[in-house]
């Protein structure tokens, strides 16, 4: 059997590096423009050049998502930009729009096409139809069963690839093309600006009593009725494998540094844990577990990967997610002694917080002493993105990453 590829996003060149030090095959990143993520921070010409050379350096693929909807006035655009990657020489091109695609191919044929999730892929017919235009590489549509895909496997040719999401947020709308963020706010979420109206709490108003607001429930649990939990298949590894999935990718390009470590550090082990034998895959079941709920999760479901959803994979009672831990930094140079960090988050002299390691270690420490860039010592750090030296009494590497554990109560506001 083929080892998958490990895809894993990054909103920043930051976030990237993280990714590929923590354990990625490839890494998908988006532009600042004609991706489907505008809220992130996404990447400068200058900070994707900089990514593309920090990931090849290491054997790491970089794929540039360029899977909005287009309207006639991007398309100028469009050349444009492909003008500018076909420089930069990403690894592949992710798109869904037909035309995007002609443009790709037209001005930089060299690199390759993976068709997006976007375009509706739901059977072989349609992987056929985008290999014989020259695609690579196909994203499966969230909506199939894992007995669709090994379906699809077999009737495709075997060098046209199946790219699935396996772990990340889910969309309420059908291959994440939703309609209700620009009915309501005027933002398309098919040219990257939704707002996720499927995470907003709903009410029935009556026509002839406007402003009189009827609650909506469903089994008289809550209101959120588009809310759905994140999928997570870390417990599937054999199924997805078996099915013919040639690379697991990780949602999640709005995501911080943390999130994106512990995520694919985790799928990383597991997915090598496997190919050294079930056996020790399913020893190491606990810890892969353990590690995926220490990050940002709203409840974990399999989607549609066993048969339709039902009421069980939504949360109608909340749209927060649970937090075990909170992110701090990220270890940079060493200076006489003490490590940089960029803080994040709020932390003090005295306190207890974890380094994460990219080899799956969690070092407990305490915080002996902080300084400025002057070198003046600190009793705490709470001034977000203050560049700081810290001790905690053990060497550190760089792309090691801080964290705190938070209290229960804390944990699940």
């Amino acid at each position: 059997m083929k080892k998958p590829e490990l895809l894993v996003p990054a909103s920043s060149l930051e976030v990237l590096k993280v990714a590929v030090i923590y354990g990625a095959d490839a890494v998908y990143i988006g532009g600042e423009v004609f991706g489907l993520r505008a809220k992130a921070k996404n990447f400068s010409l200058s900070d994707m050049e900089e990514g593309i050379q920090f990931a090849h350096e290491r054997q790491v693929k970089v794929y540039v998502t360029a899977n909005i909807l287009a309207h006639n006035y991007d398309l100028k655009g469009v050349r444009e930009y492909f003008t500018e990657l076909k420089r930069l020489k990403p690894d592949a091109l992710i798109i869904s729009d037909p035309g995007i695609f002609t443009i790709a191919k037209e001005i930089c044929p060299e690199i390759e096409i993976h068709i997006s999730t976007q375009a509706n892929n739901t059977n072989y017919e349609t992987y056929r139809f985008w290999h014989k235009l020259g695609a690579k590489r196909v994203v499966s549509a969230r909506e199939l069963s894992l007995q669709e895909i090994s379906q699809i496997r077999e009737n495709i040719p075997k060098e046209l690839e199946i790219e699935t999401f396996i772990h990340g947020a889910m969309c309420i709308s059908y291959s994440g093309r939703c309609l209700l963020s620009n009915y309501f706010t005027g933002r398309d979420a098919n040219q990257g600006a939704c707002t996720h109206p499927c995470r907003w709490k709903y009410a029935v108003v009556e026509e002839s009593r406007p402003g009189e607001y009827l609650p909506v429930y469903e089994n008289e649990r809550g209101t959120y009725i588009f809310n759905s939990k994140d999928l997570c298949m870390i417990a599937y590894i054999p199924e997805l494998v078996q099915a013919g999935i040639d690379s697991f990718k990780i949602e999640g390009r709005m995501k911080t540094a943390l999130y994106v470590a512990t995520v694919a550090r985790t799928y990383r082990k597991a997915i090598d844990d496997y190919f050294v034998s079930q056996e020790a895959w399913q020893e190491h079941m606990p810890w892969y577990l353990e590690q995926i709920v220490g990050c940002t999760y709203r409840q974990f479901t399999t989607g549609f990967f066993f048969g339709k959803p039902d009421e069980t994979s939504q949360i109608y009672d909340s749209n927060t997610y649970v937090k075990d831990y909170t992110y701090l930094g990220m270890v940079g140079e060493e200076k006489d002694g003490f490590y940089k960090i960029e803080q994040r988050n709020k932390f003090s002299v005295g306190e207890a917080i974890e380094i994460m390691k990219p080899d799956g270690r969690n070092i407990e420490v305490t915080v002996r002493k902080i300084r400025d860039q002057d070198g003046n010592e600190m009793e705490s750090a709470p001034h977000p993105k203050q560049v700081l030296y810290v001790d905690l009494g053990q060497p550190l590497a760089e792309f090691d990453i801080l964290r705190r554990q938070e209290k229960e109560e804390q944990a699940n506001e």
